[in-house]
C-alpha cells in the first residue's frame, strides 16, 4: 500500500487523522466500510474524524457558545445551534483494496463539505461526516487516481476503463467506456478533461476530450 495521500483542496466541515493501528479502545462511534467487509483487520485504512457543525443559517437560534477559533474546545455546545449534528469523532475503518503502490490511499476533501473520501488500496468510501452510517462505495475496484476538479466542483474517479465525477449532490456522471486498459488524464482546463486510452484493435494509445459539466465527449 502506498503512503498516504491527503488532499484538502476543496472546502470542508471536518477534521481527520489516519491512525497508524487501530486503537485498543475504540471510541463510541465506529463505522466499518463496507457493512459486509470481510477480513478488515488485513491492512485496512483507520481514520478518526471529527465532523465541524454546519455555517449557521439566517434566522437560526444562536449557539449558547461561540465558536473558538481552533476549533478543539471542549465547551463548544454544537447541538445547542444544530441539534442534528453529532460532533463527536468517529472512526472510520475502511477495507483494504489491494496492497500495489500503482492504486491510491489517502484522504480527500469532496465537493459536499461534510462529505470526506476515504482510498484505501483503491478502494474508495465518500463518507457523510455528519451522518457517517451515510455512504457510497465507489463503483470501480480498484480507483487508480482520484482527481479534485475545484472549479468545475468534481472529485473524479479514473479506473482502468472510464472516469467517474462525484459532485456536490452525488454522482454527477460517468463517462463511456475510454480505454481497454488503463487510463490516463494529460490536462483539465477551460471545462474540457483531456486524456489518452488504449485501443484494443490498434493496439495504440487514442486521445479522448469529456466535457466537464456531462462527461459526454467534447471536440479533441
Amino acid at each position: 500500500m502506498t503512503f498516504p495521500s491527503i488532499d484538502l483542496s476543496f472546502p470542508h466541515r471536518w477534521r481527520a487523522e489516519i491512525l497508524p493501528v487501530r486503537p485498543l479502545i475504540l471510541p463510541p462511534r465506529h463505522y466499518v466500510y463496507p457493512r459486509q467487509a470481510e477480513e478488515i483487520e488485513r491492512g485496512a485504512l483507520e481514520v478518526l474524524v471529527t465532523p465541524f457543525p454546519a455555517p449557521e443559517q439566517p434566522g437560526a437560534p444562536a449557539p449558547a457558545l461561540s465558536l473558538p477559533k481552533d476549533r478543539d474546545s471542549a465547551t463548544w455546545d454544537s447541538t445547542a445551534a444544530h441539534p442534528a449534528v453529532d460532533t463527536r469523532p468517529f472512526l472510520a475503518t475502511c477495507a483494504l483494496g489491494f496492497r500495489d503502490a500503482a492504486v491510491p490511499t489517502g484522504l480527500w476533501a469532496a465537493p459536499n463539505a461534510d462529505e470526506i473520501c476515504a482510498v484505501s488500496g483503491g478502494y474508495a468510501y465518500v463518507i457523510r461526516t455528519n451522518a457517517p452510517e451515510i455512504f457510497t462505495m465507489i463503483a470501480y475496484r480498484p480507483v487508480l487516481e482520484v482527481r479534485p476538479v475545484v472549479e468545475a466542483g468534481l472529485l473524479l474517479f479514473v479506473g482502468h476503463h472510464a472516469i467517474l465525477a462525484w459532485g456536490k449532490n452525488g454522482e454527477a456522471w460517468q463517462s463511456e467506456k475510454l480505454s481497454a486498459e488503463g487510463v490516463t488524464v494529460t490536462s483539465v482546463e477551460n471545462g474540457i478533461l483531456r486524456g489518452l486510452g488504449w485501443d484494443l484493435m490498434t493496439d495504440r494509445e487514442t486521445p479522448f476530450a469529456l466535457d466537464l459539466r456531462t462527461g459526454l465527449p467534447a471536440r479533441i
